[in-house]
């Protein structure tokens, strides 16, 4: 506990409701993050409670980050942490988790319930901060991530972007449909819509709100088409209206439309426009 938030009264009371845990005041002369972080043995996750979790330049909280993006932001790129303050604290982070002194760490926003939110909910409240966490892609494996698509679907659904999917559509449907997953959480979502031998379709292309402009995107994208080539697919259009997927896939080297070869397909969808992959 850092100092300035401390008083003989805070000490009592954490110590009358956590009897065996040790709890350690940092002197106001040392700095708390090296005092915490240089922990003598080693420590699987550290959970540090801040003013409010780390946010990206648009106001919005950033889930999951590796050490190798925290330091591509505080080495000068600028496009991702807006918590100015906190970018000392972050170095010494990410040089203990990269030399192995821990794992993973957490920021917090501190509040009534935060700690309770964290270690007893799947999402957590707060940033991690790890190179350990796991991305991996496959299809909707159960009704259970059938209603998780159809809920992250239903989370854009103000925007008018996407066709909206109906459950008893995605349940019917469900090994079209394919799920990024981070340690286990779904967080994006693809579907697959084949046009003839050599070409498929992203569709309904979602990202989960809570990990938006975390590179999430990309994953799933690159994702689907590395699965889709291993099965024979070298085309790959996807249509939309979203400002934000026109960003990702011109990024990704789609092509802008439209194409001849899929005008029927174009034709469904007339104002909406086509964007073209082949590899």
């Amino acid at each position: 506990m850092s100092n300035r938030f401390s008083n003989q009264k805070h000490f009592r009371e954490l110590s009358s409701r956590l009897p065996e845990t040790r709890i350690v005041k940092v002197l106001p002369d040392l700095d708390f993050y090296h005092f915490v972080l240089d922990f003598s043995s080693h420590v699987f996750k550290f959970i540090f409670l801040e003013r409010k979790y780390l946010i990206d330049r648009q106001g919005m909280k950033i889930n999951a980050i590796n050490t190798c993006r925290a330091r591509d932001t505080f080495g000068g790129y600028a496009d991702l942490i807006a918590n100015v303050n906190f970018k000392d604290a972050l170095e010494k982070i990410c040089h203990k988790i990269d030399t192995g002194h821990c794992d993973r760490v957490h920021i917090l926003p501190a509040g009534k319930n935060t700690i309770k939110h964290e270690l007893f909910t799947i999402e957590g409240s707060g940033t991690l901060i790890a190179n350990n966490f796991e991305e991996t892609f496959g299809v909707a494996a159960s009704q259970r991530e059938a209603e998780i698509i159809f809920s992250i679907l239903n989370l854009h659904k103000h925007e008018a972007y996407l066709k909206q999917r109906s459950l008893e559509y995605i349940q019917k449907h469900r090994n079209a449909f394919f799920v990024t997953k981070i340690d286990g959480i779904i967080v994006g979502c693809v579907e697959k819509k084949k046009i003839d031998h050599e070409t498929v379709e992203l569709g309904a292309v979602a990202i989960s709100t809570k990990f938006l402009n975390q590179r999430v995107g990309i994953f799933t994208v690159n994702a689907f088409i590395d699965q889709m080539s291993r099965k024979g697919f070298r085309y790959f259009i996807s249509l939309t209206k979203n400002p934000q997927l026109e960003k990702l896939y011109t990024r990704l080297g789609f092509s802008k439309g439209p194409f001849p070869p899929y005008r029927a397909r174009q034709d469904q969808s007339p104002g909406v426009t086509m964007y073209l992959k082949e590899i």
